[in-house]
This record gives C-alpha cells, sequence and structure tokens, in this order.
C-alpha cells in the first residue's frame, strides 16, 4: 500500500513499446491513465488508438507482489477529420482519457481528442450462442420450409474475448481544442475544457450540454488567457479548478449560479520581480492541475516548478518544488525551439504524500512531501533487468562535472516525459516516454 514510511526506492517493473530508430509520430503515447482500482491502465496515442493493459494476477498475488501489466484491450478511438465550414483537420490524437467508477462487471472510460469525447464500454464475453432456429451454424439463414422442430439456443464457452463498444458520442460542443475532461464524484456527469469554455454534460444525454464557465471576450483582441486545464473536485460534486495561462487556478461552485464566470475563490502568487523576464508569462503558464485524493489540496504544474496549494490558502502555495530550475538560463533556446510550451503533467501518490512529474532527457522527478526530499529518476532501457532498482541522476550546472553526473548542455529536449500516472493505491508508476510506457514499483 502507498503510506509506508521513508523514501521509496524505485525499481523496474516493465517497458511496453519497441525499439526504433525512427519513432512514427502516430506511435508516440498521448495519455497515461490508470482506473479507480489500479488494475487496468490505459494509455492513448496520438494515432488516435488506446491501449489498455491489464494487471497480471499471479504477479500481483505473488510476495513480494509484482506491478506486471499485459494487454488487455486495443482499439481505434478516433480517425482524423475534416470541418469543412472552417477548413480545418481534426486530428485523431487522444488528448485526455478519464475511466468511470466500476458499477458492474464492465469497465466505461471516456476518451477525447481536439473536438469529440466518446464513452466506451470494454467488456469481456467467454460464451457464444448456438441452436439458432433461423440460422446454421455458419451463421447462414435457412429455409423456413425446412424447419421442422423447434431449438432452445444454448451458451456455450468460448474463448475469452474482449470488445470495446462505443456507448456515446459527445460532439459538436466545442469550437477550441479540447484540453481536459473530468468525471464529476456524482458519477452522472463530467465536464470537457477547451481554451475559452467548460462544458458540463450528463453522461446519458449526447446533444446537449451546459456551458458553465465562458471567458470568450466580445472582442477576440482584448484576449489575454486561456483556460489551460480543468478538474472536479474529488468529493464535492459542485465544485471544480480550471487553472489558466496566466498562472491563476480559480475554484468555482456551482451552487453560486450556472454559469461560473465570477469564481468562488482564486489562487495566485506573486511574481518574483527578481526572476522577470521576457519569459515569465510563458513559464507561469499551468499545464496541469489535480486535487489530492482528499480533496483538501491541488498541484499545479508550471513550466520549472510544481506546487503544492492547501483550498483554505489562496495568497501563496504551502510547498513549491523546483523541477529543473537548472533551465532558467536555458530559456531562450528553449522558446526557439519551441520547448517552452510543453505541457507537463503532475500525479499524486496514493496517500497524497509524494508527487511526481516529468522533465527531459527522459527524466522525471519525485518529491517526498513528509521527508522534503527530492529524485531524478530516469526511465531508460539500460536498467532492463525486473527489480533492477533505479539509479538517482543528478545534472551538473557548471564547474567540474562528476562521474555520475550529467551536464545541463548534455540534456536531450527531443526525449521529454510529458505524460505520468501514480497507482490508486500502490506504489507503482506508468511513464510515458515517446512511444514506449515503463512501469516501476516500489523495492520493498
Amino acid at each position: 500500500m502507498a503510506g509506508n514510511g521513508g523514501e521509496i526506492n524505485w525499481c523496474f517493473s516493465q517497458v511496453k513499446g519497441t525499439i526504433e530508430d525512427e519513432v512514427t509520430e502516430a506511435d508516440i503515447i498521448s495519455c497515461v491513465e490508470f482506473n479507480t482500482d489500479g488494475d487496468l491502465l490505459a494509455t492513448g496515442d496520438k494515432g488516435g488508438r488506446v491501449v489498455i493493459f491489464q494487471r497480471d494476477l499471479q504477479a500481483k498475488a505473488a510476495v513480494p507482489s509484482r506491478g506486471e501489466y499485459n494487454v488487455y484491450s486495443t482499439f481505434q478511438s478516433h480517425e482524423p477529420e475534416f470541418d469543412y465550414l472552417k477548413s480545418l483537420e481534426i486530428e485523431e490524437k487522444i488528448n485526455k482519457i478519464r475511466w468511470l467508477k466500476r458499477t458492474n462487471r464492465n469497465h466505461f472510460l471516456l476518451s477525447t481528442n481536439d473536438k469529440t469525447i466518446k464513452l466506451w464500454k470494454v467488456a469481456e464475453r467467454d460464451k457464444k450462442p448456438e441452436g439458432y432456429n433461423l440460422k446454421d451454424d455458419g451463421g447462414i439463414m435457412r429455409d423456413p420450409n425446412t424447419i421442422t422442430t423447434l431449438r432452445v439456443p444454448t451458451f456455450s464457452p468460448m474463448e475469452l474475448m474482449v470488445e470495446a463498444s462505443p456507448k456515446r458520442v459527445f460532439s459538436n460542443a466545442h469550437t477550441y481544442h479540447i484540453n481536459s475532461i473530468s468525471v464529476n464524484s456524482d458519477l452522472e456527469t463530467y465536464l470537457s475544457a477547451d481554451d475559452l469554455r467548460i462544458n458540463l454534460w450528463n453522461l446519458e444525454i449526447t446533444d446537449q450540454s451546459f456551458n458553465i464557465v465562458d471567458i470568450k471576450p466580445a472582442n477576440m483582441e482584448d484576449l489575454t488567457e486561456v483556460i489551460t486545464a480543468s478538474e472536479f473536485h474529488p468529493k464535492e460534486c459542485s465544485m471544480f479548478v480550471y487553472s489558466s495561462s496566466k498562472g491563476t487556478i480559480r475554484l468555482c461552485d456551482m451552487r453560486q449560479q450556472a454559469l461560473c464566470d465570477s469564481h468562488a475563490k482564486i489562487f495566485e502568487e506573486p511574481e518574483d520581480p527578481t526572476n522577470r523576464s521576457f519569459f515569465s508569462e510563458i513559464i507561469a503558464s499551468i499545464s496541469d492541475v489535480k486535487f489530492s485524493h482528499n480533496g483538501r489540496y491541488m498541484i499545479t504544474r508550471d513550466y520549472l516548478s510544481v506546487k503544492v496549494w492547501d483550498l483554505l490558502m489562496e495568497s501563496k502555495p504551502v510547498e513549491t518544488y523546483q523541477v529543473h530550475e537548472f533551465l532558467r538560463s536555458k530559456l531562450c533556446s528553449l522558446y526557439e525551439n519551441d520547448c517552452i510550451f510543453d505541457k507537463f503533467e503532475c500525479s499524486w501518490s496514493g496517500n497524497d504524500r509524494n508527487i511526481m512529474t516529468g522533465s527531459y532527457n527522459n527524466f522525471f522527478r519525485m518529491f517526498d512531501r513528509e521527508g522534503k526530499r527530492d529524485n531524478t529518476l530516469e526511465a531508460s532501457r539500460d536498467n532492463m533487468k525486473p527489480r533492477t532498482v533505479l539509479k538517482p541522476r543528478k545534472v551538473c550546472t557548471g564547474g567540474r562535472r562528476k562521474k555520475d553526473e550529467i551536464s545541463v548542455d548534455c540534456l536531450d529536449f527531443n526525449k521529454k516525459i510529458l505524460h505520468t500516472a501514480w497507482h490508486p493505491q500502490e506504489n507503482i508508476i506508468a511513464i510515458a516516454a515517446t512511444n514506449n510506457l515503463y512501469i516501476f514499483q516500489s523495492k520493498d
């Protein structure tokens, strides 16, 4: 269980993907998400595919338990489309996946590209009907005149088959690109957010949604900020937050009013004048916001740091963790190669004690909130033996470089960890690195 005291020693468990010199664009993983009990792990890619992995039951029951996952189902969620009215090509890339809480033997998940959200049902089938009256065993219709007896169809065992079928398609509600979806704790509604609006949907109704936030100005020339992420509170079904490109987070309560343009609380940290530069507004933009599991805190990720906010204190974050502060001196070159616009996600551990987020060179950062420790680890195929403990990596910013350190000038900015997920109950993490999915677990 997540919650053991002391520092976590992470070890290699699995890697899913192919070793290729030339990675195709369609194979790049664009989102990662565990389901509510952690037994299923879904990834979406730029080719519009969703791959679901299932926890290996033998590995789970082993002593010590192993975090191993096998492919459970693969399906094409979205196809490329073309908006003829706007002459706009709509990519098939999966932006977000969100699991619904399980209520029966089937699994349900929401997946979205830039414009269309789909609700998928993932079901197992291990029996097939046999003994039809109007069809023969090959499925061909029989001549009714030849039927002289009435048979009762029966179900016979068959090899397990996992079927993914679209149950609902929610479309035509967003003018701009969808960046977030979040399922409400009432299990009946969810929200979807684009650059300027947030809509509230009922999971049963596809042709109607309610606009709950609209920050579009009357004149687009007056536009100063856009919505970057949004999420429902894990326990209070009327509350949600959304973050902006200006570095602010607004907490809204739907009990106050139907259109939540005026927020209940705004969380914003005053800018440090000593760090003011041409890039200040760009790096202040929040790329991800996540509530803690207990609903008391939230984390936000901007370009250089992760901040922990207490919902009872809007004036400043209660904790700030520097992810790659050594890149502050490199912002000019990062602006030129567009890396400064990369959108990194962040994750809470199941007990809210640890925080994880990505960086460059396939590095990812872990922060222990209680122990006040932090680690830099690497998702690499060099340590592919199971149970191999990951060695902390260090970046040298100047002076003499030690043996195990890597110079900041040698970091590969094409290798970036944008998408991460933490198992809701155990210390198992999933890291998306280009077209590979790495799974690590705690050594103990």
